[in-house]
């Protein structure tokens, strides 16, 4: 069983449409996943012999800490069949869009993070990669959410990045910061830290857009029972800088020193090798999205952190994963300083007491 497997059970719209389609056959789920709501099941039609399917509804009722860029996830896996190796397949059932699932394990089940993972395992994912660099904007039928207006320019990489920290100031702290602000100034962050990290990231190269997955991570790779590697969850994908891809996979992947290392050479390699120009000084700008990454995930890991306390998570296992988020995020943001896990504990139990739903 996938750690996907293991979320609590919820009943609606999603879980009713699920049941009609799956019959009597068994249905599991719902699939942990913070955005979407999932199913998993065989059809009942026997349209599809013994393989499971995925019914995938946006949930409603969350708040959006990542910009998105594609109206449907299910149409952008369509337009990308047969041109990116390991996107599932999409089919139609019932009159809904259905995702196939993967049959396997995801990495982080078998290798958990912090590891190393085999170099067959890097090499497909550095084809995937070969094959997203080969997509650039303009490439694929209209299926994009962002107005022309709000897009960057080809190729300004910093306009994508200040975009992107543009989203998390306006979205995610000052549209939030009513119900959880006190507990960010409690933590020594305040709105002077997206001024900061914005000087940090001044000056970035300029470098061709392509098709970036937004979210390569341990539990969205997966290992199928033949090895293959396939990649899910592609509701983050967009347009941009292609070094974004390659900061997000080394934050969420979490490797261990050398193979991080190992893993940017090759990736930028690859990159370079099917569109020159789309590794232009990484040496110099990857540490600066990386930092962008890691005061990204600060403001969203503040406000899970939270809400994880809030639905009866122990402080003692909120607190350490908090602090050492506030450890990571500090530079970026030029943080005085980082608050003690005695200091945390106090400013997540003061926001519990005052939080009201």
């Amino acid at each position: 069983m996938r750690p996907e497997d293991k979320a609590p059970d919820l009943s609606g719209g999603t879980r009713r449409r699920a049941r009609e389609i799956a019959g009597n056959q068994p249905l599991h789920g719902p699939l942990t996943g913070y955005y979407h709501e999932t199913y998993a099941f065989v059809p009942r039609d026997g349209a599809f012999g013994t393989a499971r399917m995925k019914l995938r509804e946006p949930r409603a009722d969350v708040i959006r800490f990542e910009r998105r860029t594609f109206l449907r996830e299910e149409a952008l896996l369509t337009a990308l069949a047969g041109r990116v190796r390991g996107v599932p397949e999409v089919v139609r059932a019932d009159g809904v869009t259905l995702q196939r699932y993967i049959e396997g394990h995801t990495l982080g089940s078998r290798f958990r993070a912090g590891t190393a993972i085999p170099d067959t395992v890097v090499d497909q994912l550095l084809d995937l990669v070969r094959d997203l660099a080969s997509i650039p904007v303009g490439a694929l039928p209209r299926l994009a959410r962002v107005a022309a207006g709000e897009r960057e320019a080809e190729g300004d990489s910093h306009g994508f990045v200040e975009r992107l920290a543009l989203f998390a100031e306006e979205h995610v702290y000052t549209r939030n910061e009513h119900t959880f602000g006190t507990l960010f100034r409690d933590l020594g962050v305040d709105a002077h830290a997206f001024k900061r990290l914005r000087q940090r990231l001044d000056g970035i190269a300029e470098r061709p857009f392509h098709l970036l997955h937004g979210d390569l991570h341990r539990e969205n790779l997966i290992l199928d029972p033949a090895g293959r590697l396939w990649a899910i969850d592609w509701e983050l994908a967009t347009f941009g800088d292609p070094l974004y891809d390659l900061a997000t996979h080394l934050h969420l992947m979490r490797y261990p020193d050398r193979q991080a290392r190992r893993v940017a050479e090759r990736w930028t390699a690859a990159l370079e090798h099917i569109r020159p120009g789309a590794a232009r000084h990484w040496p110099e700008d990857l540490p600066r999205i990386l930092g962008f990454k890691r005061a990204q995930s600060l403001f969203t890991d503040v406000i899970r952190s939270a809400l994880d306390l809030h639905g009866g998570a122990p402080l003692r296992a909120v607190v350490p994963r908090l602090c050492a988020v506030l450890h990571a995020g500090a530079e970026p943001l030029g943080l005085a300083s980082v608050p003690s896990p005695g200091r945390t504990a106090t400013a997540l139990t003061r926001w519990r007491r005052g939080y009201t739903p």
